[in-house]
């Protein structure tokens, strides 16, 4: 059994970022990654616009997971590629972890875990679309690992549902590469992509995008040959009558991703509601002592940089991490969607907690407040806020009197 201070689960950027930072904490660290190569997603996305904030350049997918590669190579970091984790149980002083690699079957063994696993795509079946089951029907990154690693062009017309990120950036990809992109469906009346995706991948290239729109329905037997759209209502259903016909012969779906959390469900650890990702303290530890989440396994992050940037600390804390004391609860107020972390240790550091929030809808002169007991003791003005676009501070918690029986409340209004 091979024995490690600290395992990452996940080759990705967060993979990549805790094992780099907790091996420079002076861990025994080690990688467990599924596919062939390190890197993640980012090996497929050759679109620039990563690294702003983590280097100060725009960089290419691969650009970025390769520099941290680089600096993984250059540490005495443990990388098992082509190696699936089936099982891990609780055991005194750490875990044991079940893998099956090219070479057979292989046990670790652990002090503490970061799970870096990523998060997937919801796909047709989810977002619950009716008609048959054609070929032609893809997930955004599956068109783009069509497009960018194999060079293949899956659609010669086609439609694409949903305006996240991964959508509007296969927008731009295929009308490049000479495809015919119809249109844009988002079934929200406000876009669900960065601002800057919207003109660069959308405006630029006279891609229209339907807002309160969505796909009812699928037309083709072997392969797609239409989509059925049409307007929906303030709860989001189809109008009757405003149904119409397009004729394509693929359906791309950009419908929102899911963090994948079965390794941290398995082991029985919290998942908080509103993020899908675990239950985090301000260390980045979940429910389960030597547990710790990093990346989007625990929030759908927005720009690589913060993915980065919390799983470096992630790795940091999960070397020589202490077990949970008493945790105080952040409620969740009005005007938000989401944040990290859940809950504040009071038995931690806490002087520089980074909370990465989302705002519930669109504000203009927002303000949010942070309250311990009822009493305001933090508050911040933004320009703007939208959904799509995560904020981010760091916030000295410290400083607000927290004791073991207060009630923190974040919640953002409009001015």
């Amino acid at each position: 059994m091979r024995n490690y201070d600290v395992i990452v689960i996940g080759g990705g950027p967060a993979g990549l970022s805790a094992a780099q930072s907790a091996c420079e904490k002076g861990g025994k660290v080690a990688i467990i990654e599924r596919e062939a190569r390190l890197g993640g997603i980012l090996k497929q996305c050759v679109h620039d616009g990563f690294g702003l904030i983590r280097f100060g350049e725009k960089l290419a997918g691969p650009e970025y997971s390769e520099r941290y590669i680089d600096f993984v190579k250059a540490l005495d970091i443990d990388a098992f590629t082509l190696t699936f984790v089936t099982k891990i149980e609780k055991k005194d002083g750490g875990f044991i972890i079940s893998a099956v690699s090219k070479d057979g079957i292989e046990k670790f063994f652990t002090k503490a875990i970061v799970l870096a696993t990523g998060c997937r795509e919801r796909t047709a079946k989810q977002v619950l679309i009716q008609g048959t089951r054609p070929s032609g029907v893809f997930t955004a990154g599956t068109a783009q690992n069509f497009v960018n690693l194999q060079g293949k062009l899956p659609t010669k017309k086609c439609v694409i549902l949903g305006s996240g990120d991964i959508g509007l950036i296969m927008a731009r990809r295929l009308t490049l590469e000479g495809a015919t992109v119809e249109g844009v469906y988002e079934v929200k009346p406000t876009p669900s992509g960065l601002t800057r995706n919207i003109h660069q991948c959308l405006h630029d290239f006279g891609i229209p995008l339907h807002l309160s729109h969505t796909v009812t329905r699928v037309f083709g037997k072997d392969r797609l040959e239409g989509v059925e759209v049409a307007k929906v209502d303030e709860k989001m259903n189809p109008i009757k009558g405003t149904e119409r016909r397009i004729d394509c012969d693929a359906l791309i779906l950009s419908v929102g991703l899911i963090p994948e959390n079965e390794l941290a469900e398995s082991l029985g650890v919290k998942i908080n509601p509103f993020t899908k990702g675990a239950d985090c303290d301000q260390t980045y530890m979940s429910s389960l002592d030597g547990v710790f989440s990093a990346g989007n396994a625990l929030n759908v992050f927005d720009l690589v940089d913060y993915v980065s940037e919390c799983a470096k600390d992630a790795g940091a804390n999960a070397v020589d991490f202490k077990p949970s004391g008493k945790s105080v609860r952040i409620e969740k107020g009005k005007g938000l969607l989401s944040f990290v972390p859940h809950r504040i240790d009071v038995s931690k550091p806490c002087d520089k907690v980074v909370l990465f929030f989302r705002a519930a809808k669109d504000m203009d002169k927002a303000t949010l407040y942070i309250s311990v007991d009822g009493n305001e003791v933090f508050k911040k003005n933004f320009a703007f806020l939208r959904p799509p676009e995560m904020q981010r501070l760091e916030i000295d918690f410290s400083a607000f009197g927290i004791k073991e029986n207060s009630k923190i409340e974040i919640k953002v209004e409009e001015r």
